[in-house]
């Protein structure tokens, strides 16, 4: 069973949300309850704290805490953070990193997975800002629960009604069901461009921004997974998670000795880097300076290790390797030599051509062995890094 942190905030659903407690305690979770001052309009702590059998957390700042730090102590015990009833002004709190009361500083200090169980009027539930900040958190990975439709706190009936406690606990059941699929297991991902050096100053790179990687890393420690995110040149924040551990590697040859070391006892290795196909024969230990009748450079480069293949070609009988093709033109033409050329069982192909460096959305193809090609539609990157990851998850 898991350790749940539940954040319950100022609306009338708070009365719904002790019967959603008591049903995940009867099931076996641990549970503590964060509250924002406005949620103890409905309910109280001796409630809470009666049902938990533990104090709850309110603030930061009372005597019982001056000589701890209850927030960190509480993010660093979270195996999963549910947010029942979420306000909209909850919902932006997260969405900007505002920490300004107890609840809102403890899940900022969080790293477990999020679950939100948004409750409101239907017209702050539509409110544009609302719906921005919802789009947000989903793409960083946060899991939302859509508010129900029925009679609300106004009197009428409309979208924002919490939905009842017996679903919510059915959804909480669903997630361990569904996001515990890799538990136990090792994954090894690749994320950003490498920088291959041409002498002290400058280097060849690429476009490659990490996020697909990153996305991809961040979804895998949510279902269990403990991860080795061996990342290059990267322009998004890298996730700070117990379960990812982060290794820098900047050029190609650091990425394949990194990969070889880590791959050994790994379960999976997912190759979502853009590594540099070519590198200086040799690297200049000076500045190349530029002379005044100079119109021209010529380098020479070499080949860089093909880290796909080499891996691919050592993998244990249950170990799975997929790799990424980025392409301009003739993709699954190109994707398909990829896959049977580095021996990897699967390839995600994708269009580069249009802008997909650094965009949040991709349109991806997966090809596998004997099975037709699987386009999928756009969607985000985490989307896509879900629906990848439950297919690698079946693989192993």
């Amino acid at each position: 069973m898991s350790r749940i942190t539940i954040y319950m905030t100022g609306g009338i659903a708070d009365y719904k949300a002790v019967n959603v407690i008591r049903d995940l305690e009867k099931a076996g979770h641990q549970v503590r309850i964060v509250m924002t001052k406005n949620a103890e309009h409905f309910v109280t702590t001796n409630t809470l704290a009666a049902l938990t059998k533990y104090p709850v957390l309110d603030d930061l700042w009372s005597k019982e805490n001056e000589a701890s730090i209850p927030h960190v102590h509480l993010a660093r015990w979270t195996e999963l953070a549910l947010v029942l009833p979420a306000t909209a002004n909850f919902i932006a709190k997260m969405a900007t990193g505002i920490a300004d009361d107890a609840a809102s500083t403890t899940i900022l200090a969080t790293s477990a997975p999020k679950l939100v169980v948004p409750a409101m009027n239907d017209q702050m539930w539509n409110n544009p800002a609302t719906q921005r900040n919802i789009a947000f958190l989903k793409e960083h990975g946060v899991k939302i629960m859509e508010p129900a439709v029925g009679m609300l706190a106004e009197g009428y009936a409309a979208k924002g009604r919490m939905p009842e406690p017996e679903a919510i606990t059915a959804w909480v059941k669903d997630y361990f069901k569904r996001h515990n699929i890799l538990q136990g297991k090792n994954i090894v991902i690749t994320a950003g461009g490498t920088k291959e050096a041409i002498d002290p100053v400058r280097f060849i790179g690429n476009r490659s921004s990490g996020k697909m990687g990153i996305a991809l890393a961040t979804e895998a420690a949510a279902i269990g997974a403990e991860v080795k995110l061996i990342y290059g040149s990267v322009n998004v924040p890298l996730p700070q998670n117990q379960k990812i551990t982060l290794i820098h590697a900047s050029s190609s040859e650091d990425m394949l000795d990194a990969v070889k070391k880590e791959f050994k006892d790994s379960n999976a290795l997912i190759m979502a880097a853009a590594v540099a196909d070519w590198r200086m024969q040799h690297v200049a230990d000076h500045k190349l300076k530029k002379h005044a009748n100079q119109q021209t450079l010529t380098l020479t480069l070499v080949k860089t290790a093909d880290i796909l293949h080499e891996v691919a070609s050592h993998k244990q009988q249950g170990q799975v390797v997929v790799g990424f093709a980025a392409e301009t033109n003739d993709l699954l033409q190109n994707a398909e030599k990829k896959l049977v050329s580095k021996g990897a069982d699967m390839i995600v192909a994708n269009d580069v051509s249009k802008n997909v460096f650094g965009d949040d959305e991709d349109q991806v193809t997966i090809l596998q062995k004997n099975n037709p090609a699987e386009r999928w539609p756009k969607m985000s990157k985490h989307q896509v890094a879900q629906k990848l990851l439950q297919q690698i998850a079946q693989m192993i």
